[in-house]
């Protein structure tokens, strides 16, 4: 069993950034596929970004060249560092983990969510 926990949304203006954070549980993380999704009201979930264990990275056309995906094996922990936010980028944002590299992109490929944290941008 795997848990995750999200942090670091918040209130941002257009063109601004953060950082969010993920922390798992367990002595298996560094096996893990992370991946970021989020989720708008009234909207399905849609990936946002992954990383395997190798570091190999994945990112939605809406976010490529803004966000970050990235990791730290020793800490347990997998970073979404968020550039140039956009008003569309307003959405609550979820922590996922999974074992295989297969669709990476799919939500229900997923074995472990967080609870997910929020982030807001305003115009």
């Amino acid at each position: 069993q795997v848990q995750l926990v999200e942090s670091g949304g918040g209130l941002v203006q257009a063109g601004g950034s953060l950082r969010l954070s993920c922390v798992a549980s367990g002595r298996t993380f560094s096996t893990y596929v992370m991946g970021w999704f989020r989720q708008a009201p009234g909207k399905e979930r849609e990936f946002v970004a992954a990383i395997t264990w190798i570091g190999s990275t994945y990112y939605s056309d809406s976010v490529k060249g803004r966000f970050t995906i990235s990791r730290d094996n020793a800490k347990n922990t997998v970073y979404l560092q968020m550039n140039s936010l956009k008003p569309e980028d307003t959405a609550v944002y979820y922590c996922a983990a999974k074992t295989s590299t297969a669709q990476v992109m799919v939500p229900r490929g997923y074995d472990f969510w967080g609870q997910g944290t929020q982030v807001t941008v305003s115009s």
